[in-house]
C-alpha cells in the first residue's frame, strides 16, 4: 500500500484478504499493521467500508459486471476491489458522487493502475447516475447469497423463510449484552433496550472499553442467541460444570456467574488468553485448560457444553466475510469433527447428567443430524426437550423435537435496527 495510508487503502487491502487470500475478517483486521496505525475514526470507516462490500457484494458485482463490455482481467483483481470499494460507497453508504469517484480513481493511480484510471471513472460515474434505479430493480437477499446457502436454507426451513433470513444478513447486527447483575440500572446507563431473554441490546457502534460498565466488569458481549444455551441446564450452583471448546468465553462467564465450578477447555492457548482476561475483568474465576476437547480425558461432570466448531452460517449479520469464505464441501468435513467431539463430551457427562450440545450454524447437518445420530447409536442417552416457557414464551424457537432453533429472522420488527437474533441450534440431552 502507499505510504500515505487512508482508511480506503486499508479497506482495499482487508477486502483483498478476504476474498483473494480467504482469511476471515476479524483475523486480518488483527493483523493488520496498516488498520492499527489509523485514528479510531477511520479505522471503524474502514471496516465499515468492508463489511459493506461483504454484505452487498452479490448486488455490486452484478452493478459492476453491467458497466463493463468485457470483464476484467485476472491481473487487474485489485482493479475489481476498487470499483467495488467505490460502489459500496456511492450506492449503499451514500457518499457524495464527487467524493465516492475522485477517492476511487486516486487509489487506482496510488496502487500503479494509472492505466485504469479511465475505467474506473467512467463505471462510477455511469452508476452515480444509473445506481440507484438498478439497485431498486435487484433482487438483493438471492443476489448477496452463494447458491449452495440458498439451497440449503430453503431444503431446511422453505424459500419464504430461507428469503427472510438472507434478508436479516443485509443489515448490521446490534450489540447485545449479557449482564452479572442489577439488568435494570444498567440498561439504563447503557441506553439500551431489556429483550424478554434478559439481554441488553444497543445499536452497534463505539469502543466497547469506554461503555458504563466495561471497566467493572458488570457485562460481556453475547448475542441474545448465544445466552440461551447455558441457561438451559437450570440450576448450577456448586455443580461440576465443563465448557468445550470454550472460547472466546461468554458461555464460560455464564456457567460461572450461574454458580457452577467451571472447568473451560479450548485447543488454542492464545484464545485461553482471552478467556482469562475477560474473566479477570468480570470478576469470575474458572479453570482453564488447552487441549484437544476430542482426546480429552476427565471428569465425568454433571453438566456439560459443548459448543461445537462449526460454519458459523448463524452469524453471518456480525461476520459478512463467512458466505464467501465457506465452501458447501466444509460442511461434511465440520461435521464429522462435531460427531467425534459429541462422542467425547458424552463420555465425559456422569449417569443422569446433562449434556447441552449446539452450534451457531443454520445447516441441519451441523445441528439436529448430530443429535439424532448419536440417540440412534447411544440408548443410554435421552433428550430432553426444552419448553417454550424457558424460551419466555417463543415457541417459534422450538423444533418439533424440542429443541432451540433461533434464525436471524426472529425476534421485534425486521426493519427495526435492534430485531434479529443470530441462528442457533442447541439440544438438551440426558445420560440415563
Amino acid at each position: 500500500m502507499p505510504e500515505a495510508l487512508t482508511a480506503r487503502h486499508v479497506a482495499l487491502d482487508l477486502i483483498g484478504a478476504v476474498l483473494r487470500r480467504k482469511r476471515p475478517l476479524d483475523d486480518a483486521i488483527e493483523d493488520s499493521s496498516a488498520m492499527h496505525q489509523l485514528p479510531g475514526r477511520d479505522r471503524a470507516f474502514a471496516r465499515l467500508l468492508v463489511a459493506t462490500v461483504l454484505r452487498r457484494l452479490g448486488q455490486i458485482d452484478a452493478l459492476i459486471a453491467d458497466c463493463l463490455n468485457i470483464p476484467l482481467a485476472p491481473r487487474a483483481a485489485l482493479v475489481h476491489d476498487i470499483l467495488r470499494l467505490g460502489v459500496a460507497q456511492l450506492i449503499f453508504l451514500r457518499t457524495p458522487p464527487h467524493a465516492a469517484v475522485a477517492t476511487s480513481v486516486d487509489i487506482a493511480q496510488s496502487c500503479g493502475f494509472v492505466s485504469h484510471k479511465g475505467l474506473v471513472n467512467a463505471v462510477l460515474r455511469r452508476l452515480s447516475v444509473e445506481g440507484a434505479g438498478r439497485v431498486d430493480e435487484q433482487d438483493a437477499p438471492r443476489l448477496n447469497t452463494p447458491d449452495w446457502l440458498w439451497k440449503s436454507w430453503s431444503r431446511s426451513y422453505g424459500e419464504a423463510m430461507a428469503r427472510a433470513i438472507a434478508t436479516a444478513h443485509l443489515r448490521e447486527a446490534p450489540l447485545d449484552l449479557t449482564l452479572r447483575d442489577d439488568v435494570e440500572t444498567w440498561c439504563a446507563k447503557l441506553d439500551a433496550v431489556l429483550l424478554p431473554t434478559g439481554t441488553l441490546r444497543r445499536t452497534a457502534g463505539g469502543a466497547l472499553a469506554t461503555l458504563p460498565g466495561y471497566a467493572d466488569g458488570a457485562w460481556w458481549v453475547q448475542d441474545a442467541a448465544a445466552a440461551l444455551p447455558a441457561r438451559l441446564f437450570g440450576d448450577l450452583a456448586g455443580r461440576e460444570v465443563v465448557d468445550l471448546c470454550a472460547a472466546p468465553g461468554g458461555k464460560t462467564a455464564q456457567l460461572a456467574a450461574a454458580g457452577g465450578r467451571v472447568t473451560a477447555v479450548d485447543r488454542s492457548p492464545a484464545r485461553l488468553e482471552r478467556v482469562r482476561d475477560n474473566l479477570a475483568r468480570l470478576g469470575l474465576t474458572a479453570e482453564l485448560l488447552a487441549a484437544d476437547v476430542a482426546e480429552w480425558q476427565a471428569g465425568p461432570f454433571d453438566a456439560v457444553l459443548l459448543d461445537a466448531p462449526c460454519s458459523s452460517t448463524g452469524t453471518i449479520r456480525r461476520h459478512p466475510d463467512i458466505p464467501w469464505l465457506k465452501r458447501e464441501s466444509d460442511i461434511a468435513t465440520l461435521a464429522a469433527l462435531q460427531r467425534r467431539l459429541i462422542a467425547r463430551a458424552a463420555e465425559l457427562t456422569r449417569p443422569s447428567g446433562t449434556l447441552i450440545y449446539c452450534t451457531c450454524s443454520l445447516e441441519p447437518e451441523e445441528g439436529i443430524d448430530i443429535v439424532r445420530s448419536l440417540l440412534a447409536d447411544n440408548p443410554g442417552w435421552r433428550r430432553r426437550p426444552v419448553l417454550a416457557d424457558e424460551l419466555c414464551g417463543h415457541a417459534e424457537w422450538l423444533t418439533a423435537e424440542g429443541d432451540l432453533r433461533t434464525l436471524p429472522c426472529h425476534l421485534g420488527d425486521p426493519d427495526s435496527r435492534l430485531s434479529g437474533l443470530d441462528g442457533f441450534y442447541a439440544a438438551r440431552l440426558q445420560r440415563i
